[in-house]
């Protein structure tokens, strides 16, 4: 006896022919926030590329130093909310270099950092007429080799080695000659064309140039306008871009160890909280983490105007530095961009609805479900399922998705239209 699947009712021989197939469910599921990404000069690590550091891990062999070290300063801070830093060399310097008789060895980036390594080679004990070949990083050793020749030694992690002939011992061969090199601006530009294929929730700018400032705020007015990519750029004092995807930091911090971190510098921390937050989440009143104080630190008055502005800052409270107010630059409301636009929340929601529903229809829909009553039914009952799950956590209210949302067929075969009213729930900050 035949059997199997069947999509129509053409089989010939007699036999049983099953589907099975489960009740169509909604696939869709809230997108994890967490995904900062900050443009900088740095000492060492690839040049001009998109290089992913997870929170927590020990950036040592790809950056040149340790997490806690001075020269990641905003590394770290970036990192103290954020789940993943997307981080990107913008110069490219000169890298140290060494020579010893017929050996030569380079730095594998260039930058300051190259200068702090050096090589020793020494007579190996147990194995004669070879050589015991190390590379130190600031007196830390990071590679050991044996070879018997120069063309036997391979590249690390921190050198090349090039030339033929023999070895030759030293107590310690220091390279020199590296250099951070210069910051165009079109370093910048040349960054957010890299960063633009990638997903991130925040992007942080921690520069004052105006030229720079106002490239990034276009940028991230077409990848929202334009081409459906939800995030948010945070610069310092730029409150004229008074524009819902764009946080302008206004003050900096002083941290527990006494270090005073400047308006452009609370970019990197500031991006990477807001990145962090979640979609029933305000960063008001949060303390920034390890900082003391606000600095500068302004009177009431100043700080009434700063939040009428559209400026996101810091003040001092019990030994603390907080946020004032988790607000964007849009401050000129309209009939349809009204004052809730201008709170980071309510954009985190609008923004992880956009997102999740583009995610979805790519994943699940495009060229996949027909557009007839049936298949629009499929991805409206999508859409209402993750909304509720927005409204689960307290994201939105007062949703009814009989009401609520509209999904119709568009003027050309496959194209439909969404219509939807959603209430993003806002925090208590005001009592009276």
């Amino acid at each position: 006896m035949a059997g199997g699947k069947w999509s129509t009712q053409n089989k010939v021989r007699p036999g049983v022919y099953v589907n099975f197939q489960g009740e169509r469910q909604p696939l869709g599921a809230l997108g994890e926030r967490g995904i900062v990404s900050l443009p900088l000069a740095l000492s060492w690590g690839p040049a001009r590329t998109v290089v992913k550091v997870e929170a927590g891990a020990d950036p040592f062999n790809t950056l040149g130093y340790g997490i806690a070290d001075p020269k990641l300063l905003l590394v770290r801070e970036a990192l103290k909310r954020a789940r993943t830093l997307l981080l990107y060399r913008l110069n490219t310097g000169t890298a140290a270099s060494a020579t010893l008789g017929d050996l030569h060895v380079t730095a594998r980036y260039g930058g300051l950092r190259g200068n702090d390594i050096s090589i020793i080679i020494r007579s190996h004990i147990d194995e004669s007429g070879k050589f015991e070949v190390k590379t130190l990083v600031a007196g830390r050793e990071v590679d050991v080799q044996t070879a018997a020749a120069i063309e036997e030694l391979q590249p690390n992690d921190w050198v090349a080695f090039d030339g033929a002939g023999e070895l030759t011992e030293t107590a310690g061969l220091p390279l020199t000659g590296g250099e951070d090199g210069d910051v165009t601006v079109q370093d910048y530009a040349d960054y957010l064309a890299a960063i633009e294929v990638h997903d991130v929730h925040t992007i942080g700018l921690p520069a004052n140039d105006e030229a720079v400032k106002s490239l990034f705020v276009s940028f991230v007015k077409r990848l929202r306008d334009e081409e459906g990519k939800k995030l948010q750029v945070v610069l310092e004092n730029y409150p004229q871009a008074d524009y819902e995807g764009v946080i302008s930091v206004k003050n900096g911090v002083v941290l527990a160890d006494g270090t005073t971190l400047t308006a452009a510098q609370a970019t990197a921390w500031t991006a990477g909280a807001t990145a962090a937050a979640a979609a029933n989440q305000s960063l008001t009143y949060t303390a920034y983490d390890g900082a003391v104080d606000a600095a500068p630190k302004y009177t009431n008055a100043e700080i009434a105007a700063a939040l009428q502005a559209g400026e996101f800052l810091f003040t001092a409270m019990d030994g603390q530095a907080v946020v004032e107010q988790d607000i964007n630059t849009l401050h000129t409301f309209t009939p349809t961009k009204t004052k809730p636009f201008g709170k980071n929340r309510v954009i985190r929601v609008l923004d992880g609805l956009a997102n999740d529903y583009m995610k979805a229809f790519s994943r699940s829909y495009i060229g996949k479900v027909p557009n007839n009553d049936d298949g629009r039914n499929l991805f409206k009952s999508e859409l209402i399922g993750l909304t509720k799950q927005y409204q689960n956590i307290g994201a939105v209210q007062n949703f009814d998705p009989q009401t609520d949302l509209e999904v119709l067929p568009g003027e050309n075969g496959d194209a439909v239209i969404v219509n939807q009213w959603v209430q993003p729930v806002d925090s208590i900050e005001k009592f009276i």
